[in-house]
C-alpha cells in the first residue's frame, strides 16, 4: 500500500485534494501567526550602522520625537483646597489628574482614558466626587463631598468605590477639614462661576 492509497483510505480524499487542504491549512497558519508577532520581531533586521551614523541618527530621532511619559509620576500635594483641586482636571497633560473622595485626594492619572478630558468619567476630574460616586450620578450638582441624606446602601456604594480607588491609585493629599466637612459648597460656587464666564 503506497502513500497515495494510505492518504485516500485515511482521509477519504484524493491525494491531490489532501495536498490542497494541507497547503491551505499551512498558509492560514502562517498568515494568522504573523498577526500575533511584535512589530520589531516581524521587521527584518537592518544592517548595522557605523558608529558615527548611529550617533547622528540617535540625535536626530531624539530631536524629532521627545519622550513624553504616558502620565506624570504621582506628586504629593498635601493639603489642597477645592479651588486648587480644580486645576488638576486632566486638561493640562503635564499635570496629574486628581479626584477627591471623602476628603482624600487620589492621583488617577493612570486612568487618563477614563478621567481625562475625553473620558467617560472626566466630570469627576479635579473635584470632590464623593456624593456623585455614592449616587452613581453624573449630575454636576452631585459633585460634592456632602454625604448628608445618603442611605446606608448609598454609603456602602461609596465605600466600594473608595476601596477600588485605594487599590488602584495613590493617595497624594487631602482636603482641608472644613472643605471635607462643608460638603463642597465652594465647588458648587465655582461651577456657577464657570457657567457665567
Amino acid at each position: 500500500m503506497g502513500i497515495a492509497d494510505a492518504v485516500q483510505a485515511y482521509t477519504g480524499l484524493s491525494p491531490a485534494a489532501a495536498a490542497t487542504v494541507l497547503a491551505l491549512m499551512l498558509a492560514t497558519y502562517l498568515i494568522v501567526s504573523t498577526l500575533f508577532v511584535a512589530p520589531d520581531a516581524a521587521a527584518p533586521a537592518a544592517p548595522p550602522k557605523p558608529a558615527q551614523q548611529k550617533e547622528q541618527g540617535t540625535e536626530a530621532e531624539a530631536e524629532a520625537e521627545p519622550f513624553v511619559p504616558p502620565f506624570p509620576d504621582p506628586v504629593q500635594v498635601g493639603e489642597i483646597t477645592l479651588e486648587q483641586l480644580r486645576v488638576y482636571d486632566g486638561k493640562d497633560p503635564a499635570k496629574s489628574i486628581l479626584i477627591a473622595i471623602r476628603g482624600k485626594v487620589y492621583d488617577v492619572s493612570r486612568g487618563r482614558l477614563f478621567y481625562g478630558p475625553q473620558g467617560p468619567y472626566s466630570l469627576f476630574a479635579g473635584r470632590d466626587a464623593s456624593r456623585a460616586l455614592a449616587l452613581m450620578s453624573f449630575d454636576l450638582n452631585d459633585l460634592t463631598g456632602d454625604l448628608e441624606g445618603l442611605s446606608p446602601d448609598e454609603l456602602e456604594v461609596l465605600q466600594d468605590w473608595e476601596e477600588k480607588f485605594k487599590e488602584r491609585y495613590p493617595v497624594v493629599g487631602h482636603l482641608p477639614r472644613e472643605d471635607a466637612i462643608a460638603g463642597d459648597q465652594k465647588g458648587a460656587e465655582l461651577d456657577h462661576e464657570d457657567e457665567d464666564s
